[in-house]
């Protein structure tokens, strides 16, 4: 494509606009680029919206570095694929922070086709697509996931007044990763979620990456200002990955922001960073309150297979404790108690990575003294990177957990998703103390209709559908007796989860898991979203979370028999709501 600037060795063209905007276009031309591209915005509306370019294509579309400016002082900087030609989707970033105020959007380069998509962006209340949002065709309808964007791991997951908190690591300006901002939403139940907009954004010192979030009752950090309980995000600034030129080469460090509005704005600490790079990519900080000492703990993983233990007064000065050899245990740790059996005179600590396989021990506020080896977690391929919330209320008691879904979205304006909220227990079994996972209560409010069957035999090689339903969405609990089948299970959506007995194997897909049977049964409960299916065995031991790929004009669901015969003892099927009506 022909240049349209060629022959300018500099230029500055001045272009009216609607909506008391104007542009100030400085270019310095190149063969089929643009360098040195700036125009003004006033930020009277809700948002900046930007016609973007679909994920597909990405091959086939320049990445551009844009920034923010606001009063003379940079505030955003971010990769973004504007769109040559028609825009896929339309991306926005929430501007209320400087409502009214005068700002410079700068494009450090664009390609000549993408001038048009820089001049389309513009100030807006809503954007194209937004009466769409949550009925897209693969939007999950049981799991959380942002509006619009990449989002991953879970952060600063802390209950405030009734209100949980999940922050998660968000790209707001395409459906891949990168520019990494923590975003935010809450909910009172757990999943009815509500987004507040992106509570911290890159700047100078790095992205956002992954971090925890605490309720500073006593006011430690000396942040309140009014009657709310000062609420704390503590963060990874990243300058070594997936940087820009604001932070490029800036190491891993730790960084904090507060709220006194019960988490509607954010303030980052004007002593950032609270501690300087440790060691390797040191990242992804843990924080818990000792009530014994009065004193906050800190994990954070330093490199492959160290984990650090710091203690703080008051999240700003921290002291080296200790540092722990976790083997393949790496990134996003979480540490908390579990009772024994319900037993609460009888805890012991669980201490977790990414992958979420645990170590089961103990902890003294310092040093974690694990009582064996690594245990496997999740059986699945759709999670990673999960947190527990802080401050769920005693009288709760719940240890409630959120982790990623690891769950491609292709061609959507969004990307993954979060897991269902599950509770964790600690319980004893003939393989030791193991920890069991199972959905919230809180799911019962998303049933619509109930169907029931019991004592209903299976002969080999047949199956049994579910007369008169069809859907996505179910919670489904069976009871399946093995008799002499070689191999029995259910169907969903025409995927099959298969239970080998003599393997006594759990198959779903390529995933595996150990399962024997008790009593000659299995017990099986499985959440099943539009492209996932979460399947909890034998009272929650095993926990295997995938994504579903099934056929769209399948809605069917069954339970089968093979190479013998099985019986189902009971099964019920509840059709569910979704969480977006």
């Amino acid at each position: 494509m022909k240049n349209r600037y060629t022959g300018l060795k500099l230029g500055l063209v001045r272009i009216a606009l609607t909506g008391a905007m104007f542009s100030t276009l400085q270019v310095f031309a190149q063969e089929n680029a643009l360098e040195g591209v700036a125009r003004e915005l006033v930020l009277d509306e809700k948002y900046i919206i930007f016609p973007v370019a679909s994920e597909i294509n990405e091959d086939e579309c320049e990445t551009q570095v844009l920034e923010l400016e606001v009063d003379g002082e940079k505030v955003r900087e971010f990769k973004i694929r504007l769109a040559q030609g028609e825009p896929a989707y339309w991306f926005f970033t929430e501007t209320q922070e400087f409502s009214g105020k005068r700002a410079t959007l700068r494009a450090l380069r664009l390609a000549d086709d993408q001038l048009d998509s820089f001049f389309a962006i513009r100030v807006d209340n809503t954007f194209p697509g937004e009466d769409e949002v949550y009925t897209e065709k693969l939007r999950p309808q049981l799991h959380f996931s942002s509006r619009r964007g990449w989002n991953n791991d879970p952060n600063g997951m802390m209950v405030y007044k009734g209100e949980y908190h999940l922050f998660y690591q968000h790209n707001p300006y395409s459906a891949l990763g990168g520019n990494m901002t923590w975003g935010h939403a809450v909910s009172r139940d757990l999943l009815h979620w509500e987004e507040l907009g992106d509570a911290v954004h890159l700047d100078e010192y790095g992205t956002i990456f992954s971090g925890s979030g605490v309720v500073d009752w006593n006011n430690t950090t000396g942040f309140q200002t009014g009657d709310e309980a000062p609420l704390i995000c503590i963060f990874t600034y990243s300058g070594e990955c997936d940087a820009g030129p604001w932070s490029e080469g800036q190491p891993f460090t730790q960084a904090i922001a507060y709220s006194n509005d019960r988490g509607r704005t954010w303030t980052k600490y004007e002593g950032n960073p609270v501690q300087g790079h440790v060691k390797g990519n040191n990242r992804d900080p843990k924080v818990i309150w000792w009530e014994e000492t009065q004193e906050w703990v800190i994990v954070l993983w330093l490199d492959t297979g160290e984990m650090a233990f710091f203690r703080s007064k008051d999240l700003k000065r921290w002291e080296l404790q200790s540092i722990l050899e976790t083997g393949e245990a790496n990134e996003c740790a979480e540490l908390f108690q579990l009772a024994v059996d319900g037993n609460e005179d009888n805890k012991k600590w669980i201490f977790y990575g990414g992958t979420g396989d645990y170590f089961i021990g103990d902890f003294d506020g310092s040093h974690y003294t694990p009582e064996g080896k690594l245990t496997r977690y999740s059986y699945g391929n759709c999670f990673y990177a999960s947190q527990t919330f802080n401050n769920v209320p005693k009288e709760d008691g719940r240890r409630i957990q959120i982790g990623w879904g690891l769950n491609h979205a292709p061609g959507m304006p969004f990307d993954q998703m979060m897991t269902f909220p599950v509770v964790l227990t600690l319980h004893t079994t003939e393989e030791g103390l193991r920890m069991f996972a199972n959905p919230v209560k809180e799911i019962e409010k998303l049933y619509a209709k109930e169907h029931e069957w019991t004592n209903v035999a299976i002969r080999a090689d047949d199956s049994f559908p579910a007369p008169g339903v069809e859907g996505e969405l179910f919670d489904i609990e069976a009871v399946l007796d093995v008799g002499d089948a070689g191999e029995l299970g259910l169907s969903i959506r025409g995927e099959e989860i298969v239970y080998h007995p003599k393997e006594e194997q759990l198959v779903f897909g390529e995933q595996t898991a150990p399962l024997k049977a008790s009593d000659g049964s299995i017990r099986l409960r499985c959440i099943v979203d539009r492209t996932s299916v979460e399947i909890f065995a034998n009272g929650g031991q095993i926990y295997m979370p995938c994504k579903l790929r099934a056929d769209d004009d399948n809605k069917t669901i069954a339970a089968f028999a093979r190479d013998g015969a099985a019986e189902i003892r009971s099964i019920k099927l509840r059709e569910l709501e979704s969480i977006w009506k």
